[in-house]
């Protein structure tokens, strides 16, 4: 069984503060990159489990940015807390779950 590290954080994607420089809507957003306003809302709300490299690179196209950009590491914040899960994070209920799928 796996240990969980006493210094986990969360993964999670900035779209609200990358579509607000870039004064563009999440339609917009949806419309350019080819994916559903609802999967957009699932990645801006930090509901995601995972996101596939050909999403992150169709968003960081769209968005003018690098990955880096796009995603932020908080230190600290526990799985499942308060602010949401992030991306990729592993879950203790289930480890099988990936940082990054690539198709």
């Amino acid at each position: 069984m796996r240990e969980e590290r006493a210094d986990a954080g969360t993964v999670r994607i900035r779209l609200d503060e990358l579509l607000s420089d870039r004064g563009m809507t999440l339609t917009e957003l949806s419309e350019r990159v080819g994916i559903t306003v609802v999967n957009l809302s699932v990645l801006k709300n930090g509901r995601a489990r995972a996101i596939r490299f050909t999403t992150l690179a169709g968003l960081c196209a769209a968005l003018d940015c690098q990955p880096g950009d796009l995603l932020a590491y908080d230190r600290g914040l526990a799985v499942g807390g308060q602010q949401g899960e992030g991306v990729g994070v592993q879950r203790p209920d289930r480890p099988e779950v990936p940082l990054v799928q690539s198709q």
